[in-house]
């Protein structure tokens, strides 16, 4: 990567090249289909999959102009007890490892502007205590609160699920409101 040019090929998108030194080249949010934010998903998230059944309310996507750089999907939050019509959850926000920086910071903000543009009054998203959290923050996000980690999973009478390593671990709860 001398040159600063990385091609990448995004099925579904055009193939193109990111050039890192691109200075002040603005990022631009594109609209974008659950499904296509799943498959970006699928192919960059380092420690969680798709949403289930493609699930989510909206999604929002982030490019350089000529390729695919990062999404974020929205939808209902998880936490039964959060889940009134007035709150949304970012489930994922995920960006490639040739993405500009601010992407992750820029997908927050539309995405709580998008939500409050559409009545919505908060919007959650959990960070794990591994990461910082220098793009909620950026957002303009505050922490509201620490969940520990579960225990045997969100396994329920009736309700199996299989163990994934995030279930064992710190997290923490951001919002916007």
């Amino acid at each position: 990567m001398t040159s600063g040019r990385v091609s990448i090929a995004y099925p579904g998108r055009r193939s193109g090249v990111i050039d890192h030194n691109m200075g002040d080249r603005p990022l631009d949010l594109i609209p974008i289909t659950l499904r296509e934010a799943n498959d970006f998903v699928a192919s960059y998230h380092r420690h969680n999959g798709r949403t289930t059944r493609n699930g989510g309310k909206f999604a929002i996507g982030v490019s350089t102009g000529e390729e695919l750089v990062g999404v974020a999907i929205i939808g209902r939050p998880v936490a039964r007890l959060l889940n009134d019509v007035y709150t949304a959850e970012v489930l994922r926000v995920c960006t490639s490892d040739e993405s500009p920086k601010n992407c992750c910071s820029k997908l927050y903000a539309a995405a709580w502007r998008a939500w409050k543009a559409m009545g919505g009054r908060r919007l959650i998203t959990y960070i794990l205590a591994n990461e910082a959290g220098s793009s909620v923050k950026a957002a303009g996000w505050r922490e509201v609160a620490s969940c520990g980690p579960a225990k045997n999973g969100w396994d329920r009478q009736g309700r199996a699920r299989n163990w994934q390593p995030i279930y064992g671990q710190q997290k923490f709860r951001w919002e916007a409101a």
